[in-house]
């Protein structure tokens, strides 16, 4: 099976990339923001750049699709 697929236009989707992230391992000026929490949701850009950082998965979700952003799970 060798059939071409064109892959133009996939950039239009805005995909970015929602991962959970400990506390832990985050800058202590966060850690301080962020007490009582053990783990917080990321959500990056194809370039893995970190856009925002989430108290929730779901939240994690929201927000990318209400700035007309594709999320996806990162394992």
């Amino acid at each position: 099976m060798d059939t071409r697929f064109d892959f133009g236009g996939a950039d239009d989707q805005r995909i970015v990339y929602v991962r959970p992230v400990k506390v832990a391992d985050l800058p202590e000026e966060v850690r301080e923001q962020a007490s009582g929490i053990d783990t917080l949701y990321a959500v990056h850009n194809a370039e893995g750049e970190r856009l925002a950082l989430v108290r929730d998965r779901r939240l994690a979700f929201v927000l990318a699709r209400q700035n007309d952003l594709a999320p996806v799970t990162v394992h």
